[in-house]
């Protein structure tokens, strides 16, 4: 039987529930929230507001979409008897503005975020240029969220100085593993980048790009906590980077690929796919799970790390290669401007 591109194939959750159940309250958290009209980046937003934190932060495009994901997570706390205030901020990872002027209205209105979710991707796009020049698989995926973690960053010191700690949470791929980051993907020449070849199997010219942006997720996340940890001027602050991976999941990200030509020869992958909800289980424990440090990196369990419940992984050589973390920070603050952690 083969696969529906038009929909996500549907799939009965399995762990999810009692590994909701475990979490800890978010009682006076604040939590920000990359994508998260459907699939994963929902799910996150649901738990926070399930765990009864203070503020749940919704940074999506203006659409109908994020319109009824708004209202159903507002539903959500009614029904559940929370008081989360929900709001959603307009903010477009494909429009360093955008990104920009989200960042400036959530520090207009909000002293302090506990968690910084940066989850929204896209995946396996044409070779299109953003209006910022940049390829729109690694503006989208890397570069925008490398800005939004530098503008909000002050709000996360101040979550961190008020006795809590501050969290940034990554969503990498198993895409991630292949060659290692090379710089001209992370350029001004977005619309020059190999083309638009969409075979998954083969490496595409489209999956190419995607790797990239997914190893840049893993080693942005490598590189800030090795800064987090060297930071020396407020010792007191607990500030960690975390990542973490859904290993297949069924969710819009799939659909939304196969309708722009991307999935290639590669739509059957998604027999073997988990929930949204249980995909979503490693970035959940990212944001929200007491034992994450500083540096780490949550995964699926089971089936080379493709389904199940979650474990802590290490990072492979790619994402911890040095050259590598030099090199994406360089280039992404050429992109987004300096980034200093204090």
């Amino acid at each position: 039987m083969g696969v529906s591109s038009s929909k996500p194939h549907d799939k009965a959750t399995k762990w999810f529930p009692e590994f909701e159940q475990k979490l800890p309250s978010l009682e006076g958290k604040t939590v920000c929230i990359t994508g998260c009209t459907t699939g994963t980046g929902y799910v996150v937003a649901r738990t926070a507001v399930r765990k009864g934190a203070s503020t749940v932060l919704l940074l999506n495009r203006p659409s109908d979409r994020a319109t009824a994901a708004e209202q159903s997570l507002k539903d959500e706390s009614t029904t559940t008897a929370t008081t989360t205030v929900i709001e959603t901020i307009a903010c477009d990872l494909q429009d360093f503005e955008s990104v920009r002027a989200a960042a400036s209205s959530i520090k207009s209105k909000y002293s302090s975020i506990d968690v910084l979710c940066n989850n929204a991707g896209v995946m396996a796009l044409e070779d299109e240029a953003t209006g910022d020049g940049y390829d729109i698989q690694m503006q989208t995926n890397h570069l925008s969220h490398f800005l939004l973690t530098k503008e909000l960053y002050p709000l996360l010191q101040k979550a961190a100085a008020a006795g809590s700690e501050a969290r940034v949470c990554n969503h990498s791929s198993l895409a991630r593993v292949g060659k290692p980051l090379e710089r001209d993907y992370f350029g001004k020449n977005g619309g020059n980048l190999g083309g638009n070849g969409n075979s998954m199997i083969g490496g595409g010219a489209r999956w190419q790009r995607y790797q990239q942006s997914k190893l840049a997720n893993s080693v942005f996340s490598l590189a800030l906590s090795e800064r987090f940890e060297k930071s020396s001027s407020s010792p007191g602050l607990v500030l960690k980077s975390v990542c973490a991976h859904p290993g297949i999941a069924t969710t819009n990200l799939q659909v939304t690929t196969a309708q722009r030509n991307g999935m290639g020869n590669g739509m059957w992958i998604m027999r073997f796919a988990q929930s949204a909800e249980d995909g979503s289980m490693p970035m959940v424990a990212a944001c929200f799970d007491p034992s994450s440090e500083n540096g780490s990196f949550w995964a699926p369990s089971k089936n080379g790390q493709t389904i199940g419940p979650v474990k802590k992984i290490d990072f492979e050589k790619d994402s911890k290669n040095e050259d590598s973390k030099t090199m994406l920070w360089e280039v992404s603050e050429e992109a987004c401007g300096v980034f200093n952690i204090l």
